[in-house]
């Protein structure tokens, strides 16, 4: 199994392709992802790349880590797991405390 690479500081123009071409200078690129706006469907400036290998990815991030890609110095590192997300926001309920002139 390979090793997920977290790649960040991407200039917005970055393609998937891009990373493939990219990475691949250090082997077998299994998967590449750059993550999306949901709404606008532009980058968001990151993305995940997973390599067959440990080494490959070791190499990569000793390659890529700092590199410049179209004026942006690109961070390379081990992607770490993602953690569960807490709550859904607001947390304001209907309950009015009085505070914007309310009645209470």
């Amino acid at each position: 199994m390979g090793k997920k690479l977290y790649v960040g500081n991407l200039p917005f123009s970055a393609t998937e392709e891009l990373l493939i071409d990219t990475f691949s200078q250090c082997g077998t690129v299994e998967t590449a992802k750059l993550i999306t706006d949901r709404d606008t469907g532009r980058s968001k400036g990151f993305g995940f790349v997973e390599m067959s290998s440990d080494a490959e990815a070791q190499e990569a991030i000793e390659k890529f880590d700092g590199q410049d890609c179209e004026g942006r110095a690109m961070k390379v590192n081990e992607a770490k797991p993602m953690e569960p997300r807490r709550g859904g926001g607001g947390g304001r309920g209907g309950f009015d405390s009085g505070r914007r002139g309310g009645r209470y």
